[in-house]
């Protein structure tokens, strides 16, 4: 069964998986930082759709930096003390590579090697096996 596969492909990359009306989550901290008044988090989220009578599977992934605390006026931040909060996603498309590719573009230096290219293609993989065609969406 499909959604076997997919628990497997969770517990061996690290990823918690959740479902909530239909629509099943991966999801993992790739990252976080820690300062005197706050916390960032880059955080890797997977969500797909099983659909059972089209024999299909509906992806679509994205990267999602969140913080809170006060800021110092630095890092980029505004002077003065603030709230910051950013949401990034991976475009109109599947992106290849790793995500510290993408921290780099956010100016960020996080030490890490999750590859998220592997989960995508994992689950892919997973979906033809099982008779099922694998659709990237942007929105799900």
């Amino acid at each position: 069964m499909l959604i076997e596969a997919i628990k497997a492909l969770a517990g061996a990359q690290g990823l918690a998986l959740t479902e909530k009306k239909g629509v099943c989550v991966l999801e993992r901290v790739v990252a976080e930082r820690r300062a005197l008044l706050g916390r960032k988090r880059l955080t890797y989220r997977a969500k797909f759709r099983i659909v059972e009578d089209k024999k299909e599977v509906h992806f679509s992934e994205l990267l999602k930096e969140s913080g809170f605390g006060l800021s110092m006026g630095h890092e980029g931040l505004s002077p003065g003390f603030g709230f910051r909060k950013q949401t990034y996603k991976t475009g109109l498309g599947p992106r290849e590579g790793s995500i510290e590719e993408q921290s780099r573009l956010l100016g960020r230096v996080y030490a890490y090697t999750f590859d998220f290219g592997t989960v995508r293609n994992a689950l892919e993989g997973a979906a033809r096996d099982a008779g099922y065609t694998f659709h990237w969406k942007f929105v799900l």
